[in-house]
């Protein structure tokens, strides 16, 4: 059975830092293209990070670029978003994804960014920055 569980989120001032953990289930982990989307109220949802398992080749919004940093650990098939200098516009429910066993990126397409590409998703974490 296909699983995604998010786990991480909180509550943190601005300028401080959370940890996001995305845990797959194995077919849904390997050779896959898994990504971090938000969505703030009354905001559409937005891409964040995406990560390819086979290879780790990393893609991020300009809007984190530099503080989010998004990594695997193979063993635990777990995908992370590391978040530093975190500010009250990242305050949003946080959500993983996973593609249907495709790449993040095809021929200059940007699939990670798009939300109709991936096949699975979590229930989500809320993270909460306040100034």
């Amino acid at each position: 059975q296909v699983q995604l569980v998010e786990s991480g989120g909180g509550s943190v001032q601005a300028g401080g830092s959370l940890r996001l953990s995305c845990a797959a289930s194995g077919s849904t982990y390997s050779s896959n293209c898994l990504g971090w989307f938000r969505q703030a109220p009354g905001k559409e949802r937005e891409e964040v990070a995406a990560i390819y398992t086979s290879g780790g080749s990393t893609y991020y919004a300009d809007s984190v670029r530099g503080r989010f940093t998004i990594s695997q650990d193979n063993a635990r098939n777990t995908v992370y978003l590391q978040m530093n200098s975190l500010k009250p516009e990242d305050t949003a429910m946080y959500y993983c994804a996973a593609r249907g066993g495709g790449v993040c990126l095809l021929f200059g397409r940007r699939l990670w960014e798009r939300g109709d590409a991936y096949k699975y998703w979590g229930q989500g974490t809320q993270v909460t920055v306040s100034s």
